[in-house]
């Protein structure tokens, strides 16, 4: 009898006040047309988004930023992740408005994927799924 495999589970949240939703809601629908459970949390700060990635038991955070304060919301993430011994426990991922010289920066602190406007949904959906299982394998 063949295991069912684990439904993904991603926390899409929005740090601060930003109010750009248009990517954010087109990325959320497009994981969940795609099978994956998405929790949705809007406007958090980075200790509530941390806090309900801990608690919602999710494989991914996403976050949706245009703020240009990704590599602040980045670091201190990374750092709070660290400090609670869950650095390892999420894919942690960026979307928006980030400036392609900043995507190296973000993976230095541990993003696994930075992603902006144009970017195709499916190839989200398969980078969660290839990362995912990669981290599984592990």
């Amino acid at each position: 009898m063949r295991m069912m495999e684990k439904v993904i589970r991603v926390l899409m949240s929005k740090p601060g006040a930003d109010g750009h939703w248009r990517g954010a809601v087109t990325v959320a629908s497009a994981l969940r047309d795609a099978g994956m459970e998405v929790i949705f949390g809007g406007f958090q700060s980075i200790p509530e988004i941390v806090e309900t990635a801990i608690q919602e038991d999710v494989d991914v955070i996403g976050i949706s930023i245009h703020s240009m304060a990704h590599m602040a919301y980045a670091k201190e993430l990374m750092e709070l992740l660290e400090e609670k011994g869950a650095k390892d426990d999420f894919l942690v991922l960026f979307g928006g408005i980030i400036p392609d010289e900043d995507v190296p920066k973000l993976m230095e602190l541990g993003v696994a994927g930075v992603y902006g406007p144009g970017t195709h949904t499916a190839d989200i959906v398969r980078d969660i799924k290839e990362k995912l299982s990669e981290k599984r394998a592990e």
